[in-house]
């Protein structure tokens, strides 16, 4: 079969279990003309098997066959530094660029077009099938409120049994984004008392809709920045509504706090003093718990530490990593959306251009042509046109 050919990297980083695409998806881009080669035991974390992907149409190879064969590779995480990406090569993932600028500094080195889904323009409603961002969150937000029940010692719901009445928990939720948002609504859907804080307060209706009570910080103003996200808070702001904050934690069971910041620190929401003042047996989740740091202080990614009051604090930043077989299936239809509407007569075509491919390209034709990247890694050779 001649055409493009798409290659799907068995992911590297230690406990990733997702894959960048799943047999069924696999069976549209075969519709399009594309071969696809998966390489052996890529989709097994996330409960696929070869055996699966030959089914729906593809080959199964070894890395290295896959790397001297295909146009476009597909990953989840970016591919160790030492990987065989050559000359003319198309990488498409969530490259986090402004977490790895050695790397981008290599790929266009190496002439790889190097497409990250993660800076994706979230307010255009064209790449809504592609904002990996967002269907990764509602993964996270999902599994975030089922990882704190497990943890916490009490019932979510209100129950009346036989041996009395169990109050039911109540949970706070920081941060009413994507991640935030389905927070909210699992946590209601299992019976829990639910109030929920974020510094843009047009964000209070859609924490009222779902059932959940807005936390007015009368200390703090409005954080509302730009294209519906929040903007970075001052000092003296981040000060007053750590402090306001502190105050009112402690009656809450349950925090989940959720404020990501793309390729910078996330801010400190719960105070090491907030967590002294927590009752024993609370249980706080950190979505945002990263090398970077996270919302909670002295939260560990991918560990979970109980404090000696007794609070547990679970660093989850990687939680959709922990229900990768519905993970696995949103991430691949994102990616397949992004390799389709670049298609044109079967090959990729790079048009910058275009305002989605402007924002997701990171290298191109041996620059660093993003220039939010670009000043990331101190490159001053960003291409024209693209931004």
């Amino acid at each position: 079969m001649t055409g493009t050919t798409i290659g799907v990297l068995r992911e590297r980083t230690p406990g990733e279990h997702r894959v960048a695409l799943v047999p069924e998806t696999v069976q549209r881009l075969r519709a399009a003309g594309l071969e696809v080669l998966v390489e052996t035991a890529a989709g097994a974390g996330a409960w696929y098997a070869d055996e699966d992907y030959l089914a729906a149409g593809a080959a199964i190879v070894a890395v290295t066959e896959l790397y001297d064969r295909a146009d476009i590779v597909l990953c989840v995480q970016p591919p160790p530094g030492d990987t065989s990406l050559r000359d003319g090569q198309t990488l498409v993932g969530m490259l986090a660029p402004l977490q790895h600028p050695d790397r981008v500094r290599q790929w266009a080195a190496r002439g790889v077009t190097a497409i990250s889904l993660d800076l994706i323009p979230r307010t255009l409603s064209r790449a809504q099938p592609m904002d990996a961002l967002t269907s990764q969150a509602n993964v996270a937000g999902y599994r975030s409120v089922l990882l704190a029940a497990v943890a916490y010692g009490g019932y979510f719901p209100l129950l009346m049994t036989a041996a009395g009445t169990a109050k039911p928990a109540e949970v706070l939720v920081l941060g009413t984004g994507v991640a935030g948002l389905q927070a909210i609504g699992t946590a209601r859907r299992l019976g829990a008392v639910v109030s929920a804080y974020d510094v843009r307060p047009e964000t209070k209706a859609e924490v009222e809709s779902l059932g959940a009570r807005f936390l007015d910080l009368s200390a703090v103003g409005s954080g509302s920045g730009s294209g519906g996200y929040a903007r970075e808070l001052t000092s003296a702001e981040r000060d007053a509504q750590q402090q306001q904050l502190s105050t009112r934690l402690a009656r809450f069971d349950v925090v989940i706090t959720t404020a990501r910041v793309p390729g910078r620190r996330p801010p400190v929401l719960v105070t090491a003093d907030a967590l002294d003042g927590l009752r024993a047996g609370s249980v706080v989740v950190d979505l945002a718990a990263s090398e970077l740091g996270g919302n909670v202080a002295g939260s560990v990614p991918d560990q979970t530490v109980v404090l000696g009051n007794g609070v547990t604090v679970i660093g989850a930043g990687n939680l959709p990593s922990n229900m990768a077989t519905a993970a696995s299936n949103a991430y691949s239809r994102n990616v397949t959306a992004m390799v389709t509407a670049m298609l044109r007569d079967g090959s990729l075509v790079v048009d910058p251009a275009d305002e989605i491919q402007a924002a997701v390209l990171v290298t191109h034709a041996g620059s660093i042509v993003n220039p939010t990247v670009a000043a990331t890694t101190g490159d001053t050779t960003v291409a024209g046109g693209v931004g």
